[in-house]
């Protein structure tokens, strides 16, 4: 991943709504979710939640579709994958000791 992708996709990522719009779209898989549904999840009004969208839209984190008259949201999974390969390999250069955190136990 080029880093200009990665730091527009983490500065994306620094905001507290925004993390929680991918917390939320995440688990949804390519199903996704309305902007209504996850405007009642974050608690934002419309004008608010359609900024966030659309800063994670241009950072690639996410994706829309439309369904009739709603649009529906989903994570990019490959670029929120392609940010945290970025961090761990680029970045991190692989180190054992700080890919052993990351793993789930």
């Amino acid at each position: 991943m080029d880093q200009s992708l990665a730091l527009t996709a983490l500065s994306a990522l620094a905001n507290e709504t925004r993390l929680e719009i991918v917390r939320l779209l995440v688990p949804e898989g390519n199903c996704g979710l309305s902007a209504g549904e996850i405007a009642t999840h974050v608690n934002a009004t419309a004008s608010r939640l359609s900024f966030h969208l659309n800063i994670l839209e241009q950072a690639g984190l996410i994706g829309a579709r439309r369904e009739g008259r709603f649009q529906r949201y989903s994570v990019n999974h490959a670029r929120l994958g392609g940010v945290i390969g970025y961090l761990l390999n680029d970045c991190c250069k692989a180190h054992p000791d700080i890919c052993a955190c990351t793993t789930v136990e």
